[in-house]
């Protein structure tokens, strides 16, 4: 590895970084839960970031609110959720299949619609708590237009376990997080583009 380049990997970490530092402050003030909102919201039907940094972040950060960022997340997911079924049930031409061709996701998508048939409202619970993007299971729920009530009961089911589970986990070991980030930010960052890389991997393989 050459100085330049040594030099131009060490300001990419410093920027990101930098930015982790700056979501921590904004994770402290008071509109930190609108933004986790929107973020599970978008995550639902159309964002590709899960809103999970942004539930830990809040959580390291104000420890009393652990509770009503879980249930924030979930609600704004689910949510997010219908409107991605509706995107599925009514706009797909229009809006799903765009999405679904902008992440490349058109063979996992036909996949994931013909195993409704064998597993219906459980596949929801089941790739709900896996990394990959909800928004592939919300569109597809709405193109075969899955029961509504089985739909919301599923997608309250899956993420409320995960978000509840990761703002429980940030909640016990926050302190002990929060210093493993601060001083192996360039690992942890790996680790967490591994953790997307096995999402979408998921998506095409289970």
């Amino acid at each position: 590895m050459t100085d330049l380049e040594t030099t131009a990997d060490r300001g990419n970490r410093g920027l990101l970084k930098r930015l982790f530092d700056r979501i921590m402050v904004l994770s402290a003030g008071p509109h930190a839960l609108w933004l986790l909102a929107g973020v599970s919201f978008a995550e639902a039907s159309f964002f590709p970031i899960p809103p999970d940094p942004v539930l830990a972040a809040i959580v390291l950060a104000r420890r009393d609110r652990v509770w009503i960022a879980a249930l924030v997340c979930t609600l704004a997911s689910v949510v997010g959720g219908l409107a991605g079924y509706a995107i599925g049930a009514v706009l797909y031409e229009a809006i799903g299949q765009p999405v679904i061709a902008f992440y490349h996701l058109e063979e996992a998508f036909h996949n994931f619609q013909l195993r409704f048939d064998e597993w219906g409202g459980w596949i929801i619970v089941a790739k709900g708590l896996t990394p990959i993007p909800f928004k592939l299971v919300t569109i597809a729920s709405g193109v075969v237009h899955l029961n509504l009530v089985t739909f919301i009961v599923a997608a309250a089911l899956t993420r409320g376990l995960r978000f509840f589970v990761v703002a429980w986990l940030f909640y016990r070991f926050g302190p002990q997080a929060r210093a493993m980030i601060d001083k192996h930010f360039s690992k942890v960052m790996i680790a967490g583009t591994i953790l997307v890389i096995l999402g979408f991997a998921a998506i095409v393989y289970i």
